[in-house]
């Protein structure tokens, strides 16, 4: 099946004469990977997936994992095959590669900003079962003028993140009613996503929040409910309060999406041990200098990983990571600790990992230490 977009009419020009070569082959060990390379650990991986779909099993949710955290098909097509009801996406763009590669039930959890943007979502809905968001009736009218085929649509409701979503039954009534005078618009329920509480460190203080979005959301279904409007779905929740959201009684299906990867911004909450995620991201980087002997210069900064949440760790090292400049991060030892040797590889614990795979071509997957996948990051750079 080919989507109209990766027809170019200026496609990019690539050097025929010299080329990058492969940062590395199937079947070789991670040592040899030409850096700075981004990593995935399969037996992390696979255990993060399984017990995912474990716990949503046994809670009686669905699990629609996030894609924006990997932009990776590979991925979203293991845990479909796990038990994940379909994919989320944040942008249209983002959606084509997964349709491309197979995922037939994409949720895209935002909202429209655009004609043209209803005009995408259009096309993607020839090819895939496809839900969007909207919080203002103007986005309703250019989902009815674009799309001639049936379409799922969410309204978000504002849960305290203060960022899309309207905040309260009334406005989520309105716009339902506007809706029903679209014959291929469906009402689908309530997206009720709180982003900030991902990332709130203490266990205690991220259940409150978490509890009262899960209280806002329940208050306007029964408000719907009151007054004939039935919401089939509610959908939210995230890796950082899947343990709160699977105990509500609210949520239908999840989103969480990071904890295939987690990162040093995940791992810096407090969690039960149960609710904890292994690591399997890495980024590969190695030493290109040691300066004057006071410091570490690793060939991995700003254009490598993300910093938005804060630096990378080093995974197994007592070494810490104090600057990201455009192409170095600088590196010190603790305590009079070894330096290591200039050309030594180190894996770096990324601290956002989803930013940070949309710096990458590929995803090199190892187990035990030797290579087996090079995974495209197919979705990278679709932003529109």
């Amino acid at each position: 099946m080919q989507l109209s977009y990766v027809i170019q009419s200026n496609p990019i020009q690539r050097p025929t004469l010299l080329h990058v070569p492969p940062a590395v082959r199937l079947g070789e060990p991670i040592s040899a990977v030409d850096t700075p390379a981004l990593l995935i650990e399969l037996n992390a991986f696979e255990h993060n997936v399984a017990r995912m779909q474990s716990a949503v099993n046994a809670a009686g949710v669905a699990l629609r994992p996030h894609a924006k955290a990997h932009k990776t098909p590979a991925i979203s097509l293991a845990q479909i095959q796990a038990g994940a009801v379909g994919v989320c996406c944040q942008k249209v763009s983002e959606a084509l590669p997964f349709v491309e590669a197979g995922v037939r039930n994409i949720h895209i959890s935002n909202e429209i900003g655009s004609p043209a943007k209803a005009a995408l979502l259009a096309e993607l809905a020839r090819h895939a079962s496809t839900s969007v968001c909207v919080d203002h009736p103007t986005q309703i009218g250019w989902l009815a003028d674009a799309v001639d085929a049936p379409l799922d649509v969410f309204v978000e409701l504002n849960t305290g993140q203060d960022r899309c979503g309207v905040n309260d039954a009334d406005a989520v009534l309105r716009l339902v009613e506007k809706l029903q005078t679209h014959r291929q618009l469906r009402f689908k329920g309530l997206q009720a996503y709180h982003g900030k509480v991902q990332h709130v460190r203490s266990q205690q203080e991220r259940g409150d929040i978490a509890k009262r979005a899960a209280e806002r959301a329940a208050a306007v279904v029964v408000a719907l409910d009151a007054r004939g409007v039935r919401c089939e779905v509610v959908t939210g929740g995230g890796t950082g309060s899947l343990e709160f959201d699977l105990q509500g009684g609210i949520y239908t299906e999840v989103q969480a999406g990071s904890y295939v990867f987690m990162d040093a911004d995940y791992a810096r909450n407090d969690y039960a041990d149960e609710w904890r995620f292994e690591q399997s991201l890495f980024l590969a980087s190695s030493v290109m200098s040691l300066g004057d002997g006071s410091r570490i210069v690793l060939d991995a900064g700003l254009k490598s990983l993300a910093v938005d949440t804060g630096l990378p760790d080093i995974w197994g090292r007592p070494l810490d990571y104090i600057s990201a400049n455009d192409e170095h991060g600088i590196v010190t030892a603790r305590d009079g600790a070894p330096h290591p040797a200039l050309g030594e590889q180190l894996l770096l614990v990324p601290g956002h990992c989803d930013p940070t795979l949309n710096l990458h071509d590929e995803l090199i997957a190892f187990r035990d230490g030797v290579v087996e996948a090079i995974w495209p990051i197919a979705a990278r750079g679709l932003s529109r």
